[in-house]
């Protein structure tokens, strides 16, 4: 379970995220990995079955990969790729003997410090990756310039979606 000092620390981690504007996921990346000063790869998760994952994270000596779902929508590839991000900003220790290893074996065992597939969000770690998804977006759009004008941008002002 989420407690308060976690929603913090996934909290102070995005806010300290170098945002890009306007949004979007691949500049997000583009600009952590400057920030880290190592690649982030993010590549499609090879096709097979016995992963049951939609999105890896693998930390290797002088990068990070990030695999995702190749097969579903724009947005839900993502919030993957943001799910991973948040597992990499929380520096979650990962299981080298994950199933997926077996789909990717090109990837010796030394070069892989740490890998993260999981397949449910019933672990803290993965409570605090999705959260660090959504605040990510949150923060996102709450940074974002409103171009709207008319009866739209008074609906969105009357909803609070924008400021005044």
């Amino acid at each position: 379970m989420m407690t308060r000092r976690g929603l913090r620390r996934c909290q102070a981690l995005v806010a300290e995220l170098p945002l890009p504007a306007p949004f979007s996921v691949p500049a997000l990346v583009d600009a952590l990995a400057r920030r880290r000063g190592r690649p982030i790869h993010v590549r499609a998760l090879p096709p097979g079955p016995g992963t049951g994952a939609c999105g890896a994270w693998i930390r290797l000596a002088s990068a990070d990969v990030i695999y995702v779902e190749d097969r579903t929508s724009r947005v839900h590839r993502d919030h993957i790729v943001l799910h991973e991000i948040g597992h990499l900003l929380c520096d979650h220790p990962g299981d080298g003997a994950h199933p997926l290893a077996r789909v990717l074996p090109d990837l010796s065992p030394e070069l892989i410090q740490r890998l993260l597939a999981r397949t449910g969000y019933t672990t803290e770690d993965e409570q605090e990756a999705e959260l660090v998804a959504s605040l990510i977006r949150t923060a996102a759009r709450a940074r974002a310039s409103w171009t709207t004008t008319g009866a739209l941008a008074e609906f969105e002002t009357a909803l609070g979606l924008r400021g005044t």
